[in-house]
């Protein structure tokens, strides 16, 4: 079989065909609210990260071992996200501008953060990809796509996990 260009572009715009039960509609919000889960986890990653070694004052060690620890859960999730949106018939995210487009959550490019506002924002920033993961539940369940649901509920509890050590984290007294 001799690859010509003509086939070449036609295996590159043909369609996938990932087998699933799931409709045609189904396969198109659960794929979007999981593109848009794995953008805002790639932002919520870079952004601890960038916490992370940005980290200064008293509680150096702690915080930086936390926001360390914190963003390879994050990450830990990218693949999952994404493999899930693939099985499902969908594709997923292609580029960091891609990741910018389907991101909710803002990112932070000031040259200085104190220790608390990093934990304050993380905080927030852990917060609202809950609701959103329990916005795309609610459309698994409406859909009966249990595997997907069954993932965002694993995700939800590390994410409140995450919100809670930071909030502790940055008490006062």
């Amino acid at each position: 079989m001799s690859m010509t260009p003509e086939s070449t572009i036609a295996r590159r715009q043909a369609p996938l065909h990932t087998p699933t039960a799931l409709g045609a509609e189904a396969r198109r919000d659960i794929g979007g609210g999981l593109a848009a889960l794995l953008a805002d986890s790639f932002a919520l990653y870079l952004k601890t990260k960038n916490f992370h070694w940005h980290m200064s004052g008293p509680h150096f060690r702690d915080y930086h071992l936390m926001l360390d620890e914190q963003s390879d859960q994050i990450f830990a999730m990218t693949d999952p996200i994404a493999e899930r949106a693939r099985k499902l018939g969908g594709t997923t995210l292609r580029s960091i501008g891609d990741i910018t487009r389907h991101q909710r959550l803002s990112d932070n490019d000031a040259p200085f953060v104190t220790p608390a506002d990093m934990l304050a924002e993380l905080r927030e920033d852990n917060l609202r990809p809950v609701d959103f993961m329990r916005a795309t539940h609610g459309m698994c369940d409406g859909y009966g796509d249990v595997a997907t649901a069954s993932l965002l509920e694993v995700w939800i509890d590390e994410t409140e996990r995450r919100a809670w050590f930071l909030f502790e984290s940055g008490r006062q007294g």
